[in-house]
């Protein structure tokens, strides 16, 4: 989803992809051993404006909403302005951009993506919302089943620009799960949907269960990621005119959570358990890492960030990459951040 300031799979690629932390990308900046704690639970190594205000052929290579690992060790960003690139792991440098489109050849918003264990890709589009598989090339190959009230209205109950935005496949690679962004009209304020498919026989996928998350005030749910244990690294989001953006990083659990796809209205009601979460680390906290900001920010490493790929891992720790949304905008920033979290 775009934010506007006032003045405008996971394990697959685990190995693959420590490569984007053995050297740092052009334009980072570091910090010294110690000084790099965001809290108990995320450090961060370091950051990158690289492609900031760049492009790639003569498509903007920003408004990142999505990242994820490739098979070649390559990074996948997905714009939301239809574009898929891929990018060198340690440089960033844009190596290639595929263009997206529906059906009947319009773009889409697109802001969740996958890639299989084939190598297609998954890309959710929060316009209806839907979730397509593509070919490398970018031809449909598939198209998700959505559930009537996960729809925009008035077809469904979803608002506008608050669908589909994370989008995951769990850990054994036979679930996908795609978080809306905002709750839906009837539930209550800041209980968001989480909504599953399973893998069938055939390679494709059919509806599964569907669970209910809190996001703290005011935020929204912009991305999720499995982690290698079946929970959930959960990004929330939220943007103050004047101040700011908040950015927060939780652990989730599904496990245990109530199946919610027959629950008409999420209001509160006794025998709904809401997926558990742990705050991880509200990132105003982090170490500012010499960054600048081009609009009010509390802490000026902080922008829109919107896109998360869990890219390694150490023996007690994930490594995990964040980009921000910089909307086109001159005000707001393409920032990539390279964070450590122990789970």
């Amino acid at each position: 989803m775009r934010l506007r300031t006032v003045l405008a799979t996971a394990t697959a690629g685990l190995a693959a992809a420590t490569c984007l932390t053995a050297a740092g990308p052009a334009n980072a900046h570091a910090t010294s051993p110690g000084r790099h704690a965001c809290s108990p639970s995320v450090s961060i190594d370091r950051f990158s404006d690289a492609l900031d205000k760049t492009t790639y052929e003569g498509t903007f290579a920003g408004n990142f909403s999505a990242l994820a690992v490739d098979g070649d060790g390559s990074l996948a960003a997905l714009s939301d302005r239809s574009s898929l690139f891929s990018l060198n792991a340690r440089t960033l440098a844009p190596k290639k951009a595929v263009p997206l489109a529906d059906e009947s050849g319009a773009a889409l918003d697109s802001e969740g993506l996958v890639i299989d264990r084939d190598g297609t890709r998954l890309i959710s589009s929060e316009t209806e919302p839907s979730i397509r598989r593509y070919s490398r090339d970018g031809r449909i190959l598939d198209r998700l089943p959505v559930p009537d009230e996960l729809l925009v209205a008035p077809a469904g109950r979803a608002v506008s620009n608050g669908t589909f935005e994370g989008l995951t496949l769990l850990s054994g690679g036979r679930t996908l799960l795609a978080s809306m962004e905002y709750a839906l009209t009837g539930d209550s304020a800041g209980i968001v949907r989480f909504q599953t498919w399973n893998r069938t026989k055939g390679g494709h996928f059919e509806l599964g269960r569907q669970y209910a998350y809190r996001a703290d005030t005011g935020l929204g749910v912009p991305e999720v990621q499995a982690t290698p244990d079946g929970r959930l690294l959960v990004l929330e989001r939220g943007f103050t005119a004047g101040v700011g953006n908040t950015v927060r990083l939780h652990l989730a659990d599904p496990r245990r959570a109530t199946d919610t796809s027959g629950v008409e209205k999420l209001t509160g009601q006794d025998g709904v358990r809401l997926i558990k979460k742990t705050l991880l680390a509200d990132l105003v906290t982090c170490p500012s890492l010499g960054a600048t900001a081009k609009q009010p920010q509390p802490n000026p490493l902080l922008d829109n960030i919107e896109g998360m790929a869990i890219t390694g891992r150490t023996s007690d720790r994930l490594k995990v990459l964040l980009v921000s949304d910089d909307n086109q905008n001159a005000v707001q920033t393409t920032r990539f951040y390279f964070l450590r979290v122990r789970i």
